[in-house]
């Protein structure tokens, strides 16, 4: 799941691509520490909304299936008129998995 930090390419600080040529490398560096940033502060919904505003990851519907006489209940799974959850907000920011930097405790 994508997250929401940069999408643009070569704004990691730590990285070698450069965005644009600028005279002045302290002014260039700068600029990409402004832009960039390890956290992740939203990521992109897993659930659906269906059509009576439910919120979940699948949708079922119970059906009966008579056969030789015996009546059976069956489910359905429903993949029509569902909504993606859309953008979520992250209670507590996530580091980046392309973040150059190992963290680690002692």
């Amino acid at each position: 799941m994508g997250g929401s930090a940069s999408k643009a390419r070569g704004l990691w600080p730590f990285s070698s691509a450069t965005n644009e040529v600028q005279t002045d490398n302290a002014e260039q560096s700068e600029t990409r520490m402004r832009k960039a940033t390890p956290f992740i502060f939203t990521r992109r919904g897993s659930m659906y909304f269906d059509e009576d505003g439910d919120l979940a990851h699948e949708f079922y519907e119970e059906t009966v299936v008579v056969r030789n006489g015996r009546k059976r209940a069956k489910l359905k799974r429903i993949q029509k008129n569902l909504r993606p959850q859309g953008i979520i907000r992250l209670d507590h920011p996530c580091l980046h998995v392309d973040f150059p930097v190992v963290i680690c405790e002692v």
